[in-house]
């Protein structure tokens, strides 16, 4: 359980903790990176790749390919049906501040105040889901071609071959960069992160949890009351909305 959002002095104390994600979130992350990695392993197989031509039973290879990558949207379906807390961070990836646009720029990056899920995640996550959507539509063609003519069999194939390869070196980075990043990282597979590191990486999200906590008064994680931003006006796309929630906007203004 995570402790206390902020300390009696005003700041976290040493080996406070914030919950960053929950259970439900954290399962899909894993069942999916166990599903890409048999994605990745069986499809270089299927080309002889090395270290894999010892495959054999080349038929069986094919067929894990396939149902393994139609079944991985289910998790993912699941969750966002299921868990209103992953239903809050698809929301919050797919929302985008201008302290976000200042984030690229290495010059302004120290004074972007952001929330949950930094520019880079943001990006990543968009690409991720539309290279496996395109994944999937490609390979339905590959797979069931019949009804399809021979230039849209060779392009489903070299769409498909060239958005895996793409995929994978994506995914490579954000490996690299969760183990530059351990308390990220940690988030990932234990839930939680140090509160003085979610205080000076997500200043927005941290401090939207203490309002959320000083007027509710309850434990519930960080993340579960709305957008990365409350009653910002700096936000792209989104109004004011403390208010329609519940929550005082000077209780906000205090504590930034």
């Amino acid at each position: 359980m995570a402790t206390k959002l902020r300390s009696d002095s005003g700041v976290p104390a040493p080996g406070e903790t914030v919950v960053r994600f929950v259970v439900a979130v954290r399962i899909v992350h894993w069942i999916n990176a166990a599903a890409f990695a048999v994605l990745a392993f069986t499809g270089a197989a299927m080309y002889g790749a090395p270290g894999t031509r010892w495959v054999g039973h080349r038929d069986v290879v094919r067929n894990v390919h396939l149902w393994v990558g139609l079944a991985m949207f289910v998790p993912l379906a699941a969750a966002f049906v299921a868990s209103p807390t992953a239903r809050d961070d698809v929301r919050r990836l797919a929302r985008w501040t201008r302290d976000d646009g200042r984030w690229w720029f290495r010059s302004q990056r120290t004074a972007a105040r952001l929330g949950k899920f930094n520019p880079g995640q943001k990006a990543n996550a968009s690409f991720t889901l539309a290279a496996l959507i395109t994944l999937l539509g490609t390979g339905a063609i590959m797979k069931w071609y019949g009804p399809f003519g021979d230039d849209w069999r060779t392009g489903a194939t070299f769409v498909h071959d060239w958005t895996a390869l793409v995929l994978g070196l994506v995914v490579a980075g954000h490996i690299l960069i969760a183990f530059r990043e351990p308390e990220a990282l940690r988030g990932m597979t234990r839930g939680t992160v140090d509160a003085a590191w979610a205080e000076r990486e997500r200043p927005r999200w941290y401090a939207e949890g203490v309002a959320a906590a000083s007027v509710e008064a309850t434990t519930t994680p960080i993340g579960a009351h709305g957008p990365d931003t409350i009653g910002d006006s700096d936000t792209i796309g989104g109004p004011d909305d403390a208010d329609d929630r519940g929550i005082d906007p000077a209780a906000v203004a205090e504590r930034r």
